[in-house]
């Protein structure tokens, strides 16, 4: 399968399949002249071989290739790991002709991103996902950044990639939670932007849970094309319709912060999507019966569903007003309005506070 991403000059396409990883020379010789392929990773998923199976790949389409890989974990989107891989780079006479390969999940993805938007005032970016959560959100759309203490993917740019390329047997490798967590920015789509999708979750729960791999390729061709559409329209998010995509984030970020970043992402948004879809109920937008059903997917996909209780809703409000979708110090949500449709509301925090108290 493949998704096309609409983007002008900076048009390009997102290739899905299952054992597809040694296509990846193959794509990238198409860009050429290529001087160097950096093949960045971490730790973990360089233990299952991806980042030197895409390498050889890169090596036999006649392109040289490094592998450089940084430590698993959320802490590595930060300033000091950028630095340190800015330099690397500058040390090894890294070119503007050189193509930063990010084999990983989203902080791969975000942090090989960043790299290469700002190494030599650019270098091209070819984005190779293997996280359910990274192949369905973070790789598509040019986001890339890193975090500060305080605030999640503040320091950052827009740099489209060259291609993505997902290989969906890799999600076969997940741990656990990391799928599930995945599973929460899918449940998001269909929640917010597509009820087709939701409709789609509720009937293959059963595959789903086993991960299989025909229908893990339909669920993931299906959230890129919905994030290519928004991206092609809202490429920067000025016009309002890119924001959409953040349902559920403005909390899931509050709870992130809170945690020191080990709560994960997708896990994060799941649970800030039910108090998004909460606060829609106090605010008249929804029915009961809708946020009834939002909550038994989650659960049906052993997904969180509820208020984190270990995190102090007064303390979680505050935190989002350092939020990028913070405006004039008004808080901004995305909630839904009906199954599969969504809109940006502004709240008061004593509403905040109601909402998820219920």
């Amino acid at each position: 399968m493949s998704v096309h991403v609409s983007l002008g000059s900076r048009s390009y396409d997102i290739h899905i399949g299952t054992g597809n990883l040694s296509d990846a020379g193959t794509l990238l010789a198409a860009f050429k002249p290529v001087s160097l392929a950096v093949v960045l990773t971490d730790t973990n998923v360089q233990s299952f071989g991806y980042a030197q199976r895409v390498a050889a790949s890169i090596a036999d389409a006649g392109i040289n290739a490094r592998v450089l890989s940084v430590s698993a974990g959320e802490a590595s989107k930060s300033i000091e790991t950028a630095d340190s891989l800015w330099q690397t780079l500058l040390e090894d006479g890294t070119d503007r002709k050189a193509v930063l390969v990010a084999v990983g999940g989203g902080v791969i993805g975000d942090l090989g991103g960043f790299v290469a938007a700002t190494f030599a005032r650019g270098i091209r970016f070819f984005q190779i996902p293997t996280t359910l959560l990274a192949q369905v959100d973070s790789s598509v759309g040019g986001k890339v950044g890193i975090d500060l203490p305080k605030a999640k993917n503040m320091v950052g740019a827009f740099h489209q990639p060259l291609a993505v390329l997902i290989d969906t047997q890799t999600l076969q490798t997940l741990p656990e939670e990391q799928y599930r967590s995945g599973l929460g920015e899918v449940v998001k789509y269909g929640e917010s932007l597509d009820a087709g999708l939701f409709e789609y979750l509720e009937s293959g729960v059963e595959k789903i849970n086993r991960r299989d791999n025909d229908v893990l390729q339909k669920i993931v061709a299906g959230c890129c094309r919905i994030k290519a559409d928004i991206v092609a329209e809202d490429e920067y998010e000025t016009a309002g319709r890119r924001i959409l995509l953040n349902y559920g984030h403005t909390f899931a970020h509050s709870f992130e912060i809170m945690s020191g970043y080990t709560l994960l992402h997708g896990l994060a948004v799941s649970a800030g999507s039910i108090c998004a879809a909460k606060l829609a109920l106090k605010l008249n937008l929804i029915d009961a019966a809708l946020l009834r059903r939002f909550i038994h997917l989650h659960q049906a996909l052993h997904l969180p569903a509820e208020t984190p209780e270990r995190y102090a809703r007064k303390e979680a409000v505050a935190l989002m007003y350092s939020d990028k979708k913070t405006e004039f110090g008004e808080l901004h949500f995305v909630l839904p309005t009906g199954l599969g449709q969504c809109k940006t509301v502004k709240c008061t925090p004593q509403t905040v506070l109601d909402s998820v108290a219920e």
